[in-house]
């Protein structure tokens, strides 16, 4: 089914309006439980582990900013490019960057949700 682009992109805005509001409920509904999130730093995440460090503060996404998002509509897959300029208190460090990004939903019985995120660093 093409179409999905757009549908898609604001999803993901609306996960990372999610992240940045703390809105646990929203992300556990979004971001599939088979994800896999790799960090600007290489680290990567699960669902639970990316949730759970946000949960406990260890993790504060306090801004996420997304531009220049493309779509490509795969059907029931639809690939996201773009830029993201993120602020985060990282165990309690504030850090302000941007990183280009790509983003992987699917449709699933239960809707549309993330199931990959790989961003790499944009130099200042």
């Amino acid at each position: 089914m093409a179409g999905n682009g757009e549908t898609v992109i604001a999803l993901d805005a609306k996960r990372m309006a999610a992240s940045a509001a703390k809105d646990i409920a929203t992300l556990k509904e979004l971001i599939a439980d088979d994800l896999i999130y790799v960090h600007s730093t290489a680290r990567m995440d699960t669902k639970a582990t990316l949730i759970g460090a946000m949960e406990s503060g260890s993790t504060v996404y306090t801004g996420m900013t997304p531009s220049s998002v493309v779509a490509q509509d795969f059907g029931d897959t639809v690939v996201l490019t773009g830029v993201c300029a993120i602020s985060v208190l990282a165990s309690g460090n504030p850090r302000s960057f941007s990183v280009r990004f790509v983003d992987v939903w699917n449709k699933r019985a239960s809707g549309w949700q993330m199931v990959t995120w790989q961003s790499t660093l944009l130099p200042v």
